[in-house]
């Protein structure tokens, strides 16, 4: 399999990259494993000390649950693998609190890490408004999970397409195609080219013949694929495709090991 980067948006933390001489299955399976199997942090317990806001203790938990955290994968571990079997230390739980008692909304940016490097990842995430005289006060654990337990443990959404191959028969000199589709065409000489790179940006369907005259088509390389991955922040793209592909080939070792010993 070959592997090129076609896009890497630092802004946004989106990676773009063709996978080649590989199979859908393949693809598919890496896709299940960011989902489901990657551990990324997030809060799982919440004790409220003082709470006069509108809102019930249980809503401030579920949106405190939701808030995404930084993760440092080197630094802790899943609970169930730790050496305290669960119970709670340093190397599978941090700590944060959040203190509030003016007027005005409650951030996610007031939640205070023991832990720098535990901390949220938007700072702008509204958690609730508290009026005048009202407080809040908690105190949260965080732990390492998985996205197939709970949505909150989800480092990202990678997904993919067959790689597209635009053909253009003749040449095009009708500009809507551009204003159309801008990050796939352009004009260059007072005509209509494929841009560099435009097809990973590209989601043209049949109905591009039509709307071209026949000029532009579309196909698909079967064993060819685009596949973009989309950060929620807490783990960067790299990251999450390392952590992905260690636990995938885990797994295959571990399913290799127990096919041999039954066969």
């Amino acid at each position: 399999m070959d592997i090129e980067v076609l896009d890497f948006d630092r802004k946004v933390n989106r990676l773009v990259f063709a996978a080649r001489d590989t199979t859908g299955a393949f693809v598919n399976a890496l896709r299940r494993t960011v989902a489901n199997e990657v551990p990324v942090m997030a809060v799982e317990d919440v004790e409220v000390r003082k709470n006069s806001s509108v809102l019930y203790d249980e809503v401030i938990a579920h949106r405190l649950g939701l808030v995404p955290l930084k993760t440092d994968l080197e630094s802790y571990t899943l609970p169930e693998e730790c050496k305290c079997g669960g119970a709670g230390c340093a190397r599978c739980q941090a700590k944060l609190t959040l203190v509030a008692d003016d007027a005005g909304i409650v951030y996610s940016e007031m939640m205070k890490p023991k832990d720098p490097k535990v901390k949220p990842v938007f700072s702008g995430m509204p958690i609730v408004k508290l009026l005048k005289g009202q407080k809040l006060e908690v105190e949260v654990t965080a732990v390492l999970g998985k996205g197939k337990a709970h949505v909150k443990w989800k480092p990202g959404l990678l997904y993919y397409k067959h790689y597209p191959v635009i053909r253009m028969s003749g040449e095009i000199k009708d500009a809507s195609l551009v204003e159309r589709f801008p990050d796939v065409f352009e004009q260059k000489g007072g005509r209509v080219v494929v841009k560099e790179a435009g097809f990973a940006k590209s989601h043209l369907t049949d109905s591009i013949d039509e709307l071209s005259g026949g000029a532009v088509s579309v196909q698909e390389k079967e064993d060819d694929f685009v596949v973009y991955l989309e950060s929620w922040g807490q783990l960067d793209c790299k990251e999450i495709l390392e952590s992905a592909v260690k636990i995938l080939d885990a797994k295959l070792d571990s399913f290799k090991e127990e096919l041999t010993r039954k066969a």
